[in-house]
């Protein structure tokens, strides 16, 4: 049986660890190989297991292919998760959930079945040579600022201090990205 106690903000117990505070986080999903909604969904339903609690999930998006552009296009969503994990901890689970979905590592910005992106971990700054929170290039990618403004408008960047919406104003990225319904 999975339960899960908070205790104000101080603890919580999930799956029989005792934690501190959740963790607001905040990850971007993408794929263009293989059944893409299908993989979208089982993304978010190994995420949701593995990870945490999801909060908000927003639509799905397609967009061309960024930085290596001769691919089919993406679909993208971001998801708002509470979560017990150490950054590290999260970024070995996404990692996990990325293989158990067949991603395979060939070549950088290239076709995938499922891209897991740690963008935010709360409002900390981590660098690391594993793992940079935030994502470096959040403020230069629409596909992931569109559906960010969509559950998440007025969160503010840790490092620049920027609302997500500014950093959609200002974003130079002009790749069209498409709502499905």
């Amino acid at each position: 049986m999975e339960f899960r106690i908070r205790l104000p903000e101080l603890f919580c117990l999930y799956r029989g660890r005792i934690f501190t505070a959740m963790v607001r986080v905040f990850l971007g999903l993408g794929t263009n190989d293989g059944d893409r909604e299908e993989l979208l969904k089982a993304a978010m339903g190994e995420i949701g297991a593995r990870c945490g609690r999801l909060v908000a999930v927003s639509a799905v998006y397609e967009t061309a292919a960024w930085g290596l552009t001769d691919q089919p296009d993406f679909l993208n969503m971001v998801v708002e998760l509470e979560t017990p994990l150490a950054p590290t901890e999260l970024l070995d689970v996404l990692q996990d959930i990325e293989a158990d979905l067949q991603r395979v590592r060939v070549v950088r910005w290239g076709p995938r079945t499922m891209d897991l992106d740690l963008l935010f971990y709360g409002d900390e700054v981590i660098e690391t040579e594993r793992l940079t929170v935030p994502h470096p290039r959040i403020a230069e990618r629409r596909f992931v600022l569109v559906p960010l403004v969509e559950i998440a408008a007025d969160f503010v960047h840790p490092v620049n201090g920027k609302t997500i919406v500014e950093l959609l104003e200002e974003c130079p990225d002009t790749l069209e990205v498409r709502k499905l319904a």
